[in-house]
């Protein structure tokens, strides 16, 4: 006979629910506020604006070779420090993006993890970006103005894209 059939005994009262302590304050995790989101509607608006931007720029700046001409081949010291500079925030935000992707889930109860996808569709971005400007060091140190505009598409479109993701994660999560 089971403890559960015999009359005169009960079963052990259920433990209390753990609690789950103050909200993370890691980026791209749920705020304090509980709404689903960690950038206020502004900052999305405004990364979408600039991802337009970027495109919009890369493509004025294909149609017009004399800017361009200006643009990719400025005097040697100008030059030198646009390969250099583009190159280090390249590094930097590569860095960045590995940071972001190779952080651990938190676990969450019962053993189970929490997938920050905010924070992973942000460690993408910076991807791509990095790439972005790997793409214009090379225009830069080459002195071809292809990379640079291919560079500006690359951040513009990766802009808009991960902007538009995030916004659908932060709606899914409401």
């Amino acid at each position: 006979m089971s403890s559960e059939l015999d009359p005169g005994h009960r079963l052990p009262p259920e433990p209390p629910e753990p609690d789950p302590g103050p909200p993370s304050k890691r980026p791209g995790r749920l705020g304090g506020d509980g709404d689903g989101t960690d950038e206020p509607d502004a900052t999305r608006l405004l990364w979408l604006l600039a991802g337009a931007g970027a495109i919009a720029a890369g493509t004025a700046l294909g149609w017009d070779a004399t800017a361009l001409s200006a643009l990719i081949t400025p005097p040697p010291a100008i030059r030198a420090v646009l390969v250099g500079g583009s190159f280090a925030i390249g590094i930097i935000l590569l860095l960045s993006a590995v940071g972001r992707l190779s952080a651990s889930p938190e676990p969450g109860p019962l053993g189970s993890t929490d997938r920050d996808i905010g924070g992973m569709i942000r460690g993408v971005r910076l991807v791509f970006l990095a790439v972005a400007a790997f793409a214009a060091t090379s225009g830069w140190a080459l002195g071809h103005p292809l990379p640079l505009v291919v560079a500006l598409v690359i951040a513009g479109v990766d802009v808009l894209e991960t902007s538009f993701l995030l916004v659908v994660v932060g709606l899914r999560r409401r």
